[in-house]
């Protein structure tokens, strides 16, 4: 069973719409309970960090999801949430992955990024593509709204995007793995990240 978090934020019932969509089995929860029995995780995001990890620490969430064992997505701020800190609002995050969050220099690009980008392999795709990205061509975009974003860490960052600066927008340690586009608003290769996700083992 796909868990889907529910934490009084985030994009759900786009996210579960895509997984209608695709035929899979799934469930909203903010119940540990439920986390801990699933098969998969998702935590959609959208909104701030600070509020959101509130939301996971009233419902007894953070300490469940630095402990899981099976696959789990992080989508937009979900991402983000992996990480050690956010400079929004100066937040701890649930520091799974090292590294800082930080928000786009608004006076070198538009804040927030919003629209069509490119997801670049890091080392470029002369590498086997990241499990998320397979069969999904080079020259595809996603969608992307977000004001903060991951930093460039070694071995974690496995797909980078380009906005006034390189930033990681794929990212995977073990069985935690995060996209900062929005693959529930991306189209059919949107689709085909969240079927590989489904697939991973």
């Amino acid at each position: 069973m796909i868990v889907v978090i529910d934490y009084k934020a985030g994009n759900l019932y786009n996210v579960g719409n895509a997984l209608k969509y695709l035929k899979a089995e799934f469930v909203f929860s903010g119940d540990p309970a439920v986390v801990i029995r699933a098969d998969k995780v998702i935590l959609p995001g959208v909104g701030s960090a600070r509020a959101a990890m509130d939301s996971l620490a009233a419902q007894d969430l953070v300490q469940v999801l630095q402990r899981l064992r099976v696959p789990f997505l992080g989508i937009c701020l979900g991402l983000q949430l992996l990480f050690e800190v956010s400079e929004e609002d100066n937040t701890q995050c649930l520091g799974i992955l090292p590294g800082a969050v930080r928000r786009f220099n608004s006076s070198q690009v538009k804040v927030p990024h919003i629209g069509w980008n490119q997801v670049v392999g890091v080392g470029g795709f002369s590498q086997p593509p990241p499990s998320l990205l397979q069969d999904i061509s080079e020259e595809s975009f996603f969608y992307f709204v977000h004001s903060y974003f991951a930093p460039l860490v070694d071995s974690v960052t496995l797909g980078q995007t380009e906005y006034g600066n390189w930033f990681g927008s794929l990212v995977v340690q073990d069985n935690f793995y995060g996209v900062q586009f929005h693959p529930e608003r991306s189209g059919e290769v949107g689709l085909k990240v969240l079927q590989n996700f489904l697939e991973v083992q």
